[in-house]
């Protein structure tokens, strides 16, 4: 006998994306739409443990669609990766009668909600949870997109503008780092957005040698003075990579290190208009007893996935923007 849901809580989990908050409101509204209630989870699966929540209504989503971070707040839990942290964040969900809950994150979020819901079926408590995808890695198995992507791009692209205006003025080689520790889709399009003169990421094996000195050499046989090297966190050691282009070209470059600038700021158009459109079917999904789901897109469409048979995903790095790279700065460059 399917379940009537009632009362649906949200949390976001892992490192906050912007777009996040407008999943949120889209799921707040959704829910209220549906004659559902709605409680906001503050502070991820630490929340469920530890019964920090705030009852959710219109007006407490007014007026956050534009802006980044999380309203909701984002932590992670040591302590809900065993039975005992899921049975305190269990009894949270018991005490305000949840019958689901949405979980706004990556891979770690949407492994926790789905041992929640198998620890909730132990137990003979009916829990099903729904998983939208949000990393600005955009790095996740099920999902060709993810929420946050777009606007970490756009922030890297600015900065990286600014960058080169300097650089053009001191005829300098500059070496910049932005996030993707295991995956390389926000270097690779960065990269390509800037023209930069050459791209790491960890889904290519770094030879230096062809990689990043003889692009360099052939952008200054191009008449090029001065040069852009994106990095990947997770294809190298962007100081040791600035030393051995200084020991084997002679250059200076200079290190700039993106950080946490690019998960912050208001998220961008595609953001915003994604994260409502996957909060709203997330809502639906539940509300029609669719069992433990991601809400993925796929070939531009959002479609609900299995949420076991998502997690087993992986997603298949394309080359094809690599190649295109390739062709673009082999013969020129940062312009």
């Amino acid at each position: 006998m399917e379940k009537q849901i009632k009362r649906i809580g949200v949390l976001t989990s892992g490192g906050d994306a912007p777009g996040m908050n407008a999943a949120v409101r889209a799921v707040v509204r959704a829910a209220l739409s549906r004659g559902i209630d709605c409680v906001g989870i503050r502070r991820g699966w630490n929340g469920l443990i530890n019964s920090d929540f705030v009852r959710m209504d219109t007006s407490s989503v007014s007026h956050i669609i534009n802006k980044g971070g999380t309203v909701l707040y984002t932590a992670r839990s040591e302590e809900f990766r065993n039975t005992a942290g899921q049975d305190k964040a269990l009894a949270t969900c018991r005490l305000l009668g949840l019958d689901a809950i949405v979980a706004i994150g990556g891979d770690g979020t949407f492994r926790g909600a789905l041992a929640l819901s198998r620890r909730a079926a132990e137990t003979g408590y009916q829990l099903q949870v729904a998983g939208i995808p949000a990393t600005i890695d955009n790095d996740i198995g099920c999902s060709h997109y993810t929420i946050g992507f777009d606007t970490a791009c756009n922030t890297a692209v600015e900065c990286i503008d600014r960058l080169r205006d300097t650089m053009q003025s001191h005829e300098r080689c500059s070496v910049v780092e932005v996030m993707g520790r295991h995956a390389g889709y926000l270097a690779l399009y960065v990269g390509i957005s800037v023209g930069a003169t050459a791209v790491l990421i960890p889904e290519r094996e770094l030879d230096f040698e062809r990689d990043v000195v003889e692009k360099i050499r052939r952008a200054r046989l191009a008449g090029t003075t001065h040069y852009m090297v994106v990095v990947a966190e997770g294809a190298g050691n962007t100081m040791e990579i600035s030393q051995q282009i200084r020991d084997e070209i002679g250059l200076d470059p200079r290190v700039t290190v993106l950080g946490h600038i690019q998960r912050g700021g208001a998220p961008s158009a595609r953001d915003r208009e994604t994260a409502s459109r996957m909060g709203y079917k997330a809502v639906e999904a539940v509300s029609q007893n669719a069992g433990n789901c991601v809400i993925a897109t796929q070939e531009g469409r959002l479609v609900v996935m299995d949420m076991e048979k998502a997690l087993v995903m992986t997603k298949e790095f394309n080359m094809d923007r690599y190649n295109i790279l390739e062709a673009l700065t082999n013969n020129s460059s940062f312009h």
